[in-house]
């Protein structure tokens, strides 16, 4: 155990030090009011927008779904869960800021936000750069900044130093996730993009109507045409807001020959129409609805957000963690990345009810792997770990009231010689 963990220290490889050594001591650096490690949207009109709402939600429900470090059947099929140290990544601890899960929403919330986000290992039993078989103990999603034909630079939050700091590394070791909507979210001129101008323009006219401008025309009894006339018309004006500005209820008094016109009517305009409609057409390309996200969507609506949105964007997370993260030997012997999501989460009790029913009576799941899902321990009857139809009699299980119990006479007198001891008399023998 001793050599093992000596070993650890001496092949410990961390992606900020250049050093093939474990540090033990990081020294202390001077703290942050935020957290320093949390995605910030380089895009300021995105925060401001629906963008960054339709991000977060999207992300969050990607989050939900469980990713795990799988091993396949010869028909490349689901066989189970291979528990070792990339597992934990997605299950319980991604680096020592965030969990699985909190990474998992992490790297879907940049790459919408970015159009491509990488994933970098921050720390590995092996240096990844040198062996071709290594263990990811920690990694993180980095920005990247600028594109190399065989390297990217990146920039990835140092949690030696607590800041972000920008680094070179090859792409054989950095998972560089594309995102899969990006002619519909990143490009120039897409619709999301489109739609995040309108807003912007919008906002900007509401700030302009609500800014506390008065808007007034005065009209004053001589003409203005000379030099010194507007300078009289300058300074009228001038005395007028200086009574308004700081008069304690703005009250200012006026000429009988000047007269005042008020200009603060909104201007009709279709921004807003064209808002309505850009959010429409973004939303059924990404296949989801307005519902989604106030939570009155049907099946089939749910069914179509995970189908057209969800599973596109995680399939393009997992296929390249497989791609950079599992060596050829591994995929060879049936690793790999798979995701599933509950079906029991978003049902209804009589749904859950009916659905086990014909789960188990179908022979597909047990009664005690159902049982976990809606909040009850596993039975220790022996019978709840197997499948069989319960409303069918067997050798297991027969069905209630097919079991006829004989007389104690009968059974305490009955000869084994005998074929058919049901019909025999008891005073006979």
């Amino acid at each position: 155990m001793k050599e093992r963990f000596r070993d650890r220290l001496i092949h410990g490889w961390n992606v900020f030090t250049g050093k093939e050594q474990y540090r033990a001591q990081e020294p202390i650096f001077a703290g942050s009011a935020t957290r320093p490690d949390k995605h910030e949207s380089s895009h300021f009109g995105n925060k401001r927008t629906i963008a960054a709402f339709i991000y977060n939600r999207i992300a969050v429900d990607c989050a939900q779904i469980t990713v795990v470090h799988s091993r396949l059947n010869d028909d490349r099929n689901y066989s189970g869960v291979i528990n070792d140290d990339l597992n934990q990544l997605f299950t319980v601890e991604a680096n020592k800021d965030q969990t699985g899960r909190a990474f998992m929403q992490d790297v879907v919330e940049s790459m919408l936000d970015e159009g491509y986000v990488a994933i970098v290992p921050t720390f590995a039993d092996e240096n990844p750069i040198t062996n071709g078989s290594y263990n990811i103990k920690s990694w993180r999603t980095g920005e990247i900044k600028e594109w190399y034909p065989n390297s990217v630079r990146v920039k990835v939050y140092n949690e030696n130093a607590g800041r972000k700091e920008e680094i070179v590394l090859p792409k054989k070791i950095v998972g560089i996730i594309e995102n899969p909507f990006y002619a519909t979210m990143n490009e120039p001129n897409s619709i999301l993009q489109r739609l995040i101008y309108k807003m912007n323009l919008l906002d900007k006219m509401d700030d302009k109507i609500s800014s506390g401008k008065l808007d007034l025309i005065i009209q004053l009894p001589y003409v203005i045409k000379t030099k010194q006339r507007q300078e009289e018309a300058e300074k009228r004006r001038k005395q007028i807001e200086d009574q308004l500005s700081s008069g304690k209820y703005g009250i200012a008094y006026t000429d009988g020959t000047e007269k005042i016109v008020q200009l603060n009517r909104p201007l009709e305009n279709n921004l807003l129409t064209q808002v309505e409609n850009l959010q429409k057409n973004f939303f059924a390309q990404l296949g989801m609805s307005e519902n989604i996200f106030n939570g009155t969507a049907t099946e089939e609506e749910k069914i179509d957000y995970y189908n057209r949105t969800i599973e596109p964007i995680l399939a393009a997370v997992c296929n390249e963690i497989i791609r950079k993260f599992l060596t050829k030997t591994a995929r060879s012997q049936n690793q790999w990345i798979t995701f599933f999501r509950d079906p029991f989460k978003m049902a209804t009790i009589e749904s859950i009810a009916k659905s086990s029913d014909q789960l188990c009576r179908n022979g597909i799941l047990s009664p005690n792997e159902i049982r976990p899902k809606i909040g009850y321990a596993p039975s220790e009857d022996p019978n709840a770990d197997q499948l069989y139809n319960r409303n069918m009699p067997n050798d297991k299980q027969p069905m209630p009231g097919e079991e006829e119990m004989l007389p104690e006479e009968t059974t305490a007198t009955m000869d084994p010689n005998i074929q058919n001891p049901l019909k025999v008399n008891i005073n006979d023998l």
